[in-house]
This record gives structure tokens, C-alpha cells and sequence, in this order.
């Protein structure tokens, strides 16, 4: 064994360069007064640095090192425990499984060698640093992959700060999480961003330090060790698209170093810009229009997408690539279990396209897949595509080639709303028919609310066949959400109204969209109940959806809209922060007090939780249809699994509706009641919903 671990490690000491002279001798230095041009990924000179000679043996040493592989993953994961000499055995293992994919695929984008050869040596040197623990934690995922996809799995979004004060306020809050089911908590954006430009801390100025006010990376690695305490995995943001402008990249490049200049889009003048604009959608056509801002001090323009605080990093810099893998890599050795891609289409930008959703990105996710396998396959990456489901899909790769372990359900979340508004579930269901067709190991997060906006990107064209005109429909939920239009009983805010084209965002909590603010401000008992129905019946829908359901914090307890972000003056101009607000845990209190509000959200919750938890039928990769229930108001969805069937009925109606479905099977119970009912001609309470398992 001696023998055959040091030729490994020989093959891949032949690999391992040094580390990069300074970055000032990789790329020429650009000229203040010029258009910075894209950094031409030359290989280098051969009498300026020779090339890394390939390992010769890979076909003979490497099938003799496999000889000692262990026959399955469990009896890896056992010989892994037994000593050092086979946790460096196992990490080349791993990478020569993906080595020469993860070089043609570097090789291709970027044409260099010898940065390919140090971001291998940087990722053994994150390997070899990452603690036995979190080793042992990605022997057990290995052996068990589909760990993620259990009909137990419960998630949580929160931001720190609101929640508990800071990282070591939560970690003293997770036996609360607990009592709520959550296994998966997600941290909202907790890294080091410019007070007043932090675009909810999405504005990174520093990847490796926690906010201050936060703590420190040492808390942050104690309240993850705690989390695997409680099997519970930590989820957190990966800011890859841009950095704040006041990142050291981006200090360094307004000082004109070429370097730097050459890790973000810098322009002279406006020629290119102007080019750019003329393909390239504007994010924030109100509040920060257009792509590109201009720096008078420094006489260049430069790519910002979302804000002009926030920087795009150009990915055609090969040095960009791998200081974010390294960025990546430090967030897994933290403990940290699920990587949250933020803004993935828009991470690959050229000239003449609309810079989404490029071939380049699908590069980029697809060797982000391979990094992580090969250095902490423990870990999951969870992509944030705001698209509708076609340009979705692609982000999981193929099952060759996987790209994202999940990703979001976004389009689902925007129809549901509009389902409730309309009290027309037709669209949903049509939704629904198209996810049932794609694969079942596609895993997706489904949501009621998370911590953005809700931007109505429906189907148009199908509405427009109904007779809907897109703009009027629009006009109709804005209206509808905001309190406005007459029956409505939800309450919140617009983002970014554009009064030109009639477009808008809302914000709001689900509790208050869902009528709870009304109810209780009005104090109308009957109103409340309809709400909390409403609630319920959301929820229940959302858990019935396959893949992981995530709450936002302060939904399991009924939160509503908070309006003091309008007296901070850094808040108020984003109406966000009306569902952003600090976590009320006087409301906590309240789940004990029978027949309040919070209590009855928040048990309703938990039975709903439990149920699912119990029943194999909801595990992620189940089998599940639509049926036709004859009724606009009321969905139907059918899982099976096993042999068991279950049987999800949803009125979307505050009206009682007939559920015209027939299904001769067999009788069936409601899980919620325990009632005992054919699944035919189902009569359907005003925001109802059943869940009924066959016998």
C-alpha cells in the first residue's frame, strides 16, 4: 500500500507548479488612457516557464493503484477512517476520475496550462487542510448520494442579523430550528459589504471575512460544526457574478493597475458600452438603468448589471476563474454543505448577446460540479436561475455530465401568487404538467416567499390565448397584492414600478399577502380564519411539489409586513426590507397560546411536516401527474411511490368548488383529518386543501 500510495503521489507531485509569480508579470499592464481589452490567455513563453510534463503512467500505474480500491463506497468510507495514507489515496482517486474532463474543459475556455496546473495544486492544498470531520461527512454523502432528496429534508432561509443578533445568537437558536423540523438552514449573505451599498449583502467587498457585526469566520465554522451536531446542513450564498467596488480587486483597478482592471469590464469610452446595451436586458430599469457606469476619477466605464456599486468580474481572465474557486473552496472547508450560486445565467458576458444563459456558464458550473467532487464531495451546489422553467432545466446538466445538485423553482412561486389573485389555477397546472416531464432526479427548492421580490414572469402567451393582455394582467395583480383592487385582501409593496411599460415587483410576507395583516388590523375573526387557510393551503401545495421546501423565517409563525425600514434612510429607498424585517419572537411565545394566530400557523405547519416526513411518497424522485378537475379554482396532484398513491387537492378559491376528478382505486383517508372519502366528486372548502392516501 506504501508503495503504491507514493507512486500517486508522485504522478501528482509532476503536476503541482508553483505557486503564480505576482499577477502583475500574468498580464500586461494596461494603459490609464486606453480601452482595457480582453486579457489574451497566451501559453506561456517556453524560456519564460516550461511546460508541467504530463504524468507518464496514467493508463498502467493508475489501473494498478486501483487494484487496491476498495469494491463499494461503504467499504471506502471504512478503509478511509484507518489512517492518513488513504485520505491521500482517495483525493487522487477522485481526481484522476475527473481530471481529464476538468482540463479539456479549462483548457478549452481559457487556453492555459500552466493556471490549469496551479488551480490543481490549490485544490490538494484545500483538501489536505479541510478537517477529518468534514472528510468523514463527504465519505457518508458519497455513500449514500441521493441523501439531499428525502421526503424528511425541511429548509429555512434567515438572515443573521434579523434572526438573532449575529452568527453566535443562532447557534443558540438551533434548538428552536429543530422544533420547527428544519434540517437545511440557509444563512442569508453574511460577508464583509459596504454599509448603505450592500445591496442586501450581495455586494461583497471581502470573501473571506463575516460583517462584522456578524462575527467572525471562527463563529461562523462553530454554528456549521454545531448544525452537522443536529444533522442539520448549512446553505450560503456564493456571490460569483460581481464584487462590491469596494473589493480589493476593485480599489486596485481604480488606481489603474492593468492587473486588476483586467479582472472587470473597463472601458475608455462608450463605443463598446452603447454596443453592449443594444442586446443586453436592464435588471433594474428604475432604480439603476442600464449596464454600464461611469467613473469620472478614473475616466472609464465599467459593466455593472445589477447596481453600480456591484461590479461584474470578467470570467474570461483565467485569474478571476480560480481565486473564486479558491473562494469557493474556503466556504466547503468552513462547513459549510450547500453553495448557493447567485445570478448564475449572468456570469459569462459577450459582446452582441443578451449575456444570459451563455455556453460559457454551463463551462464554468459544469467544472464548479468536478472542483467540488474532487475536493469536498460532500457538498451541494444550488443554482439561482430566475428564468422560466426551459432555460432552467439545462442548469442540472446531464447525467453524465451533472452541472447543479438543485435549483430553484422560481416560476412556480410567481404562478402560485397569481393562481390566489386570479383564483385560476389553470396556468399552475399547466406548470405542473410541464415539471412532471422532466427527470426525476431533478431536484428543485420550492418556496412560498424568500427574500426578493416577486417578479410576474408568467406564461403571457398562454394568457394571451385565454384572452389576458399582459400588461392589464399585470396591472390586476399589482393592484390586487398591494390592497388596491376590490375582494383583495393582501397587503405590501411595490419594487421598481415602471410607469412607461406597467411592469412592477411586490414585496410582502406570505402571511400578509395571504390576508393576516387585514384580518388583524380589522380584527375580523372570520377573515382571519380564511387567511390562515390560505396560509395552509399554500404551504401544503408547496410541500407537495417535488424537491426540498423551504420556508422564509417568520412565515411558520404568521409574520407580517414590517414598515419601519422606511425610517432608515440606507433602507427606505428599497422596499424589500418590508418582508426583511426582525424576526418577532414575541410570536414565538404565542405558539403555546391556543388559538392565536401564530399558534395555529404554526402547528398547522408542523402537522403538515410531519405528515410529509412520514410518508415516502414525498420523497424527491416519486412519480407525480396531474388530474383534471374540471374546476379553474382547484389543482390535483397525484404521487406514487412504492405502490402508495397519494392524492393532493388544492382551491385556490376562497368560494367552496367542486373537484370533479374519479379516481375508482380504492378508498381513500385524508392524512389532515383522518377522514375516511372517495376520491370523486370531491367538494372543496373555500382555501382547502386534502391530502388523501389510498388504502
Amino acid at each position: 500500500m506504501q508503495k503504491k500510495t507514493q507512486i500517486k503521489k508522485e504522478q501528482i507531485q509532476s503536476r503541482v507548479v508553483k505557486k503564480a509569480e505576482p499577477e502583475a508579470e500574468q498580464v500586461k499592464e494596461v494603459k490609464k488612457a486606453e480601452q482595457v481589452k480582453e486579457v489574451k490567455k497566451a501559453e506561456p513563453e517556453a524560456e519564460q516557464v516550461k511546460e508541467v510534463k504530463k504524468a507518464e503512467p496514467e493508463a498502467e500505474q493508475v489501473k494498478e493503484v486501483k487494484k487496491a480500491e476498495p469494491e463499494t463506497r461503504q467499504e471506502q468510507a471504512k478503509a478511509a477512517d484507518t489512517g492518513h495514507e488513504y485520505d491521500d489515496l482517495e483525493y487522487h482517486v477522485r481526481f484522476e476520475r475527473h481530471f481529464e474532463e476538468l482540463k479539456w474543459l479549462y483548457t478549452e475556455l481559457y487556453q492555459n496550462d500552466w493556471m490549469f496546473d496551479e488551480l490543481c495544486s490549490q485544490m490538494y492544498r484545500f483538501y489536505r487542510e479541510r478537517k477529518e470531520s468534514l472528510k468523514k461527512l463527504d465519505r457518508r454523502r458519497e455513500a449514500n448520494p441521493d441523501w439531499f432528496k428525502q421526503n424528511d429534508m425541511m429548509g429555512m432561509m434567515l438572515y443573521v442579523d434579523n434572526f438573532a443578533g449575529n452568527l453566535q445568537g443562532v447557534k443558540a437558536k438551533l434548538d428552536y430550528l429543530k422544533e420547527c423540523r428544519v434540517n437545511y438552514v440557509h444563512l442569508m449573505p453574511l460577508l464583509e459589504t459596504p454599509k448603505g451599498r450592500s445591496d442586501g449583502g450581495y455586494a461583497v467587498s471581502n470573501f473571506r471575512k463575516v460583517q462584522p457585526e456578524l462575527g467572525t469566520m471562527e463563529d461562523l465554522e462553530e454554528v456549521t460544526e454545531a448544525c452537522h451536531e443536529r444533522d442539520m446542513s448549512v446553505c450560503m450564498d456564493f456571490v460569483m457574478n460581481h464584487t462590491s467596488e469596494d473589493h480589493e480587486w476593485a480599489v486596485r483597478a481604480k488606481r489603474g493597475e492593468g492587473e486588476y482592471m483586467s479582472r472587470y469590464f473597463f472601458f475608455h469610452n462608450d463605443t463598446i458600452p452603447k454596443q453592449y446595451e443594444k442586446t443586453v436586458p436592464q435588471v433594474f430599469p428604475t432604480t439603476a438603468p442600464g449596464n454600464f457606469t461611469y467613473y469620472p476619477e478614473i475616466g472609464h466605464y465599467v459593466m455593472t448589471t445589477f447596481y453600480p456599486y456591484q461590479w461584474d468580474l470578467n470570467y474570461r481572465n483565467p485569474r478571476v476563474f480560480n481565486e473564486m474557486m479558491y473562494n469557493f473552496l474556503f466556504f466547503a472547508n468552513a462547513g459549510i454543505d450547500v453553495i448557493r450560486i447567485d445570478a448564475v445565467p449572468y456570469i459569462w458576458k459577450t459582446l452582441g448577446t443578451d449575456c444570459r444563459n451563455l455556453p460559457q456558464v454551463h463551462t464554468i458550473v459544469r467544472m464548479m460540479r468536478m472542483i467540488g467532487e474532487i475536493v469536498c464531495p460532500g457538498i451541494l451546489l444550488l443554482g439561482e436561475v430566475v428564468m422560466e422553467p426551459s432555460k432552467v432545466a439545462p442548469y442540472f446538466g446531464t447525467v453524465e455530465k451533472p452541472e447543479c445538485h438543485m435549483l430553484y423553482n422560481v416560476t412556480t412561486m410567481a404562478t402560485m401568487w397569481n393562481s390566489l389573485a386570479t383564483r385560476d389555477a389553470r396556468l399552475l397546472k399547466l406548470q405542473m404538467d410541464v415539471l412532471a416531464g422532466l427527470p426525476k432526479d431533478y431536484v428543485f427548492l420550492n418556496y412560498l416567499r424568500c427574500h426578493d421580490d416577486i417578479g410576474w414572469g408568467l406564461d403571457y402567451g398562454t394568457l394571451r390565448w385565454w384572452g389576458m393582455d399582459e400588461r392589464s394582467h399585470k396591472e390586476y395583480i399589482n393592484s390586487f397584492f398591494t390592497g388596491n383592487a376590490e375582494g383583495s385582501y393582501s397587503r405590501g409593496e411595490l419594487y421598481n414600478y415602471d410607469p412607461v411599460t406597467g411592469d412592477a415587483r411586490f414585496c410582502g410576507t406570505a402571511a400578509s399577502m395571504c390576508g393576516v395583516e387585514k384580518a388583524g388590523f380589522e380584527q375580523d375573526e372570520e377573515q382571519m380564519q380564511y387567511a390562515i387557510d390560505r396560509d395552509l393551503m399554500l404551504h401544503a401545495f408547496m410541500f407537495t411539489q417535488s424537491g426540498i421546501p423551504m420556508l422564509y423565517s417568520g412565515d411558520e409563525v404568521g409574520q407580517v409586513n414590517d414598515y419601519t425600514y422606511k425610517n432608515d434612510p440606507h433602507k427606505a429607498p428599497d422596499s424589500r426590507y418590508i418582508h426583511r424585517g426582525r424576526f418577532n419572537w414575541e410570536l414565538v411565545d404565542k405558539i403555546s397560546e391556543k388559538g392565536s394566530v401564530s399558534e395555529r400557523i404554526f402547528h398547522g405547519l408542523k402537522q403538515l411536516e410531519t405528515i410529509r416526513a412520514q410518508e415516502k411518497v414525498f420523497v424527491s424522485n416519486a412519480g407525480f401527474h396531474t388530474l383534471e378537475t374540471y374546476e379553474q379554482s382547484v389543482i390535483c396532484i397525484v404521487r406514487e411511490y412504492g405502490g402508495e398513491k397519494l392524492i393532493g387537492l388544492f382551491n385556490f378559491s376562497e368560494f367552496d368548488k367542486m373537484a370533479w376528478i374519479n379516481e375508482q382505486d380504492g378508498m381513500y383517508v385524508d392524512l389532515i383529518s383522518g377522514k375516511e372519502m372517495a376520491a370523486s366528486g370531491v367538494m372543496m372548502p373555500g382555501n382547502g386543501f386534502y391530502w388523501l392516501k389510498r388504502k
